[in-house]
């Protein structure tokens, strides 16, 4: 009776389970009928994108005084307009040349824009055909595409001809039979340094050139030509700035996935920070900087500097106090003091900020801090999809297959000769067994530090990715041109010369000298960091005002720095005031206003006097009413700020200080930022 009982019952549950599946199905069908089109839509708003842009400040206004204090322009070089045309008698290059200039490029990204700049100015000095150059960095045995041929690869070959076409002759390909006897060797060759000065070239190079009709000039050291020329070679200079910032345009696919980053940027409306760390390899082991990590990296960094003292690139001893470096500026301020500094300066948590200048070394986990601080830290890899990118390296042969794993066998060790014979106990302990190194201990760039003391000579496929940086770097350079503000992290490289975070700024002073460009003091802002360094995040108002003061004098004493310590090593760093004019008519307007002599301190220090042709008088808008629209708003409602009340008594920079007092300072600070 008890099993029927029992049987029963189970019956009448399973009965109530299947109908509570057949409401729940009928249940989820009719959910998907009444919501099918607002799921369709929100899954056309996904994007394919690893970043999506996550902002606290919804009632954000492009009009808002701190927004002018943060994005704005930089008022007293508002006067400057690019201008790198001949100024004087300036004759086209002559009919017949003095013979062929091959010329053969190594290095990185900044060295091959510095190098085709001073081969170019070096051809007009010899009055010789230049052929496009060759870059090393692109050739086919590194395993590249194809589709481009060297220069092409990175460069557009029709725009850098015809750019150039009335300041130097540019042939494509050298005459089959110099072409042969280049291969042979049999021309002359000269192995030039960076800062070669132009006797050299009019005494040694320019006689052989024409006995022999062609010469090869091979550059691995970022340039071949003295950046300061003497006054009578100007044009020369001009002529470098018409190379770097019209003659070299990238080509069509590099420029299209450029403009496409730079729209997704822009997608929200918002303005945009660019940042460019300067962390390679080679610039933390040629200034000794290997203790600013904790890790294999540090190792890694020493390898390297000890491969550069025994080449004679680096000077000094093997070990460096990186400590007493990092506050003598001589190393790269890290992205979380860089955070800091902008924090402190006013931009807000959701600030936008992209990371330029390939890769950084240490990868993510050096970034995380920079992370932590602000929300919207992106790069070119989370803003274009991998086949985006992966498109324009060309049609290129398969990668080469990964070696097999090797399977592990755990065999019993056996005792050695010494163990078995050693007589009676007590013995000696054996030998340990060797340590087993497993597969995945001895995969990626960092392997080879565990099996030798000796860097691996690079494999065919770390060349094409050492190409392949070019492009990234391509890519950065343009985002951090047209960025709204840009700050570099460092500005010297592996050789200490000035670096790619230079050239940037170099750019960005010709283009638009009044975009906003941090040039900060890294021994500066290294002390004034060490004094707090135990209460980093909870500093007091005093110290965030020091702060935005050292930030905004930066915007024009940095300009000053950079005439003195930047341009003697490269020209295009600082092409001001040679490739530069003012503009007469808001010159003659502003000497009504009350800070006009404000501003022409500023253009006195960059020694600009040479006025802008007439023809450019037409896109000149008032600027001096901009500025009184600008002065005139004082909302600074959506001023970021980075430190908040930790009690304790302790005075901490908080959101209630004073709108209006912030932006009178800032304006203070921006004043004496010019009268020094």
């Amino acid at each position: 009776m008890m099993k029927k009982f029992v049987k029963s019952k189970l019956k009448w549950v399973a009965l109530f389970g299947v109908v509570l599946s057949a409401v729940s199905l009928f249940s989820h069908f009719v959910l998907a009928v009444y919501t099918g089109k607002s799921v369709s839509e929100y899954q056309t708003s996904i994007t394919i994108f690893s970043w999506r842009p996550i902002y606290e400040n919804a009632g954000y206004l492009k009009t808002a005084a701190s927004s002018r204090r943060l994005w704005g322009p930089v008022r007293p070089l508002q006067y400057l307009h690019p201008h790198a045309n001949p100024r004087r008698n300036y004759e086209s290059p002559a009919l017949k040349a003095n013979g062929f200039i091959f010329v053969r490029i190594q290095g990185g990204f900044h060295d091959i824009r510095n190098s085709i700049c001073d081969a170019v100015v070096v051809s007009r000095l010899l009055n010789g055909t230049l052929i496009v150059p060759e870059l090393q960095s692109t050739t086919s045995s590194k395993g590249i595409s194809s589709d481009f041929k060297s220069f092409a690869y990175l460069f557009n070959e029709d725009q850098f001809t015809a750019a150039l076409a009335k300041d130097v002759v540019i042939e494509r390909s050298l005459p089959r039979n110099l072409n042969a006897a280049r291969r042979k060797k049999e021309i002359p060759v000269f192995r030039v340094l960076r800062s070669t000065s132009t006797d050299f070239y009019l005494q040694m190079v320019l006689p052989v050139l024409k006995r022999h009709s062609v010469v090869e000039l091979l550059i691995s050291d970022g340039g071949c030509l003295q950046a300061v020329l003497p006054p009578h070679l100007e044009e020369y200079q001009r002529l470098r700035c018409r190379v770097a910032f019209h003659a070299l345009q990238f080509r069509q696919e590099v420029q299209e996935l450029a403009t496409k980053i730079l729209n997704r940027l822009r997608a929200s409306g918002r303005p945009f920070l660019a940042y460019d760390p300067g962390m390679t390899k080679d610039a933390l082991a040629y200034h000794g900087c290997a203790e600013l990590f904790q890790d294999v990296h540090a190792e890694l960094i020493q390898h390297r500097r000890l491969w550069m003292i025994k080449h004679e690139i680096a000077r000094g001893n093997l070990r460096v106090d990186s400590v007493k470096q990092h506050l003598n500026g001589s190393c790269p301020l890290l992205p979380e003091e860089v955070g800091i500094l902008l924090r402190a300066y006013g931009y807000p948590s959701d600030s936008i900020i992209y990371v330029s200048g390939g890769e950084v070394f240490g990868g993510q986990r050096v970034l995380l801090p920079l992370h932590a601080l602000f929300e919207n830290v992106v790069d070119r890899t989370s803003l274009c999809t991998n086949s985006e990118l992966t498109s324009i390296y060309g049609r290129e042969r398969c990668w080469a297959e990964p070696p097999p794993r090797v399977k592990l066998e755990f065999t019993k060790e056996m005792k050695v000769d010494t163990w078995k014979t050693s007589g009676p106990r007590p013995r000696p302990l054996p030998p340990p067994p060797a340590r087993l190194k497993y597969p995945y201990n001895l995969e990626g760039w960092w392997g080879w530090v565990a099996e030798v003391d000796k860097e691996p000579e690079p494999t065919i496929m770390e060349l094409r990715t050492n190409a392949h940086k070019l492009l990234w770097e391509a890519i950065d350079y343009i985002i951090s041109v047209e960025a709204d503000v840009f700050i570099p992290g460092f500005d010297r490289d592996g050789k200490g010369h000035p670096n790619l975070a230079t050239m940037v700024m170099g750019h960005r002073l010709y283009q638009s000298a009044a975009s906003k460009t941090f040039r900060p003091d890294r021994q500066v802002v290294a002390g004034i960091l060490e004094e707090i360094r135990e209460h980093l995040y909870e500093a007091n108002r005093t110290w965030v005002t020091s702060i935005r003061k050292i930030l905004s004098q930066s915007l024009l004493d940095g300009l000053d720095q950079a005439l003195k310590n930047s341009k003697p090593l490269s020209f295009l760093s600082h092409p001001v005031p040679e490739c530069s004019c003012m503009k007469h008519e808001v010159i003659e307007a502003s000497t009504h206003a009350t800070n006009s002599s404000t501003h022409f301190k500023a253009l006195d220090l960059l020694g600009v006097q040479y006025l802008c042709p007439s023809w450019m008088d037409n896109d000149t808008v008032s600027v001096l009413d901009k500025e009184s629209e600008e002065d005139s708003d004082d909302d600074d409602s959506t001023l970021g700020q980075l430190f908040q009340q930790t009690g304790g008594g302790r005075e901490v920079a908080t959101p209630e200080m004073s709108n209006k007092e912030d932006i009178s300072l800032e304006d203070q600070e921006e004043l004496e930022g010019t009268e020094r």
